[in-house]
């Protein structure tokens, strides 16, 4: 797993190499070079909190944007004291495959990996 602009690791969300490198695979197939990669955490799941990671176009007041390899990772305000210092990378294994978060702020998780309390 590699980290890119250490400075931001201690402020907000990371994406590691590998991540950046799909999130722009996939916007290029898509077509789309103004979107973002917007992580939030919701109430739900088994656990308490869900993660929920998707593209937008939005600007929303308040909102932590972090800019990786040239995808900016966005976080609102709400979202960020439970996700400061959170890694998200890309699996391409035989065993998984998709995106990963790792949440030091996570006290405890549900087996799926979707949710946190």
């Amino acid at each position: 797993m590699t980290v890119q602009n250490e400075t931001l690791a201690q402020q907000g969300v990371i994406l590691t190499t590998g991540a950046a490198a799909k999130v722009k695979s996939l916007l290029e197939s898509e077509g789309r070079d103004d979107l973002a990669l917007r992580i939030a955490v919701q109430p739900g799941g088994c656990s308490g909190l869900r993660y929920q990671l998707f593209f937008d176009e939005r600007e929303l007041e308040g909102d932590i944007v972090s800019s990786y390899d040239g995808v900016n990772v966005v976080t609102d305000r709400m979202s960020a004291p439970y996700l400061s210092g959170a890694t998200i990378d890309f699996m391409d294994t035989i065993e998984q495959q998709g995106f990963t978060i790792d949440n030091p702020n996570a006290q405890s998780s549900c087996a799926c990996g979707d949710s946190f309390h």
